[in-house]
């Protein structure tokens, strides 16, 4: 007797929705991940979605933002992003010297960040 089972892979998904005005400017974006027990849209004020085409080894990128996103906003996302991109990295590599260089960059970038959005603040 032969037996076939066939197992099914399991899927999870993540919803983004971006409302565009007129301009095609984003306007609003809500995202929710239903499996990942957000299953009422949140609203997000930028999205930075970057993927890796193993064919092409190449980096894509969607970055969106809407005109709600202030200047102090974005500088705190870069900053963030950053400092998890290096905690991925060391999970990823096992590279803490590396990770550890990436974090020191965020801070000195979030110094000069604030620094300069402080300067131009001044000068308006």
């Amino acid at each position: 007797m032969r037996l076939n089972i066939e197992l099914k892979k399991m899927q999870s998904q993540i919803h983004i929705n971006v409302e565009l005005d007129e301009e095609k400017m984003p306007d609003s974006i809500h995202w929710s991940a239903p499996d990942g027990g957000v299953d009422n849209p949140q609203e997000a004020k930028a999205i930075l979605l970057g993927l890796w085409d193993g064919q092409e080894k190449s980096a894509l990128r969607i970055d969106l933002w809407t005109k709600k996103m202030m200047v102090d906003e974005m500088n705190d996302l870069f900053y963030q992003t950053f400092f998890g991109m290096a905690d991925t990295y060391v999970r990823a590599t096992k590279n803490s010297t590396l990770a550890e260089e990436i974090k020191s960059f965020a801070k000195t970038f979030h110094k000069k960040a604030t620094e300069a959005l402080e300067a131009s603040e001044k000068n308006s």
